[in-house]
């Protein structure tokens, strides 16, 4: 059974390795600086966001990121799940599905009228791991970015 608690502060350096090691393996190219400028608003209580541990508190193995926005569509607050991740050597433990289960049941109790996140095409066990937890594709929608 996985914890999973509110990251705070005094989590910023136990969390940078986590999201670098979550950065290098999908691609992402962030020098440390603008990764902590990235992180440290959601560790001090920004409301556009928060990050979650998941595991020990002296030695987490992941986290979850979400950010949260208005939607008209879905009632009201809603959420991305901007990033998920757990470290290599403990997946398959099922600690990522049952921390984001979790998570969402949470949000949902808070209030949260719906989740949205993006899973690449070729990413199976990913796509399998949230349908599982209830996400479902949208066929009529295709998320698009514009980076400014």
């Amino acid at each position: 059974m996985s914890s999973l608690r509110l990251a705070t502060p005094e989590d910023l350096d136990r969390l940078m390795p986590l999201v670098a090691g979550f950065h290098a393996q999908n691609g992402i190219e962030q020098d440390d600086e603008t990764r902590r400028g990235a992180l440290q608003p959601l560790l001090d209580g920004s409301p556009h966001g928060a990050i979650w541990m998941i595991g020990p508190r002296v030695a987490p193995v992941g986290y979850i990121a979400v950010s949260f926005g208005w939607s008209i569509k879905f009632g009201g607050l809603d959420a991305f799940l901007d990033e998920i991740y757990v470290r290599e050597r403990v997946r398959g433990r099922g600690m990522g599905g049952e921390a984001l289960a979790s998570l969402v049941r949470a949000l949902a109790e808070q209030g949260v009228g719906a989740m949205h996140l993006e899973v690449d095409a070729d990413n199976d066990r990913a796509r399998l791991l949230y349908e599982r937890i209830g996400f479902q594709s949208r066929d009529r929608y295709h998320l698009m970015t514009r980076e400014m």
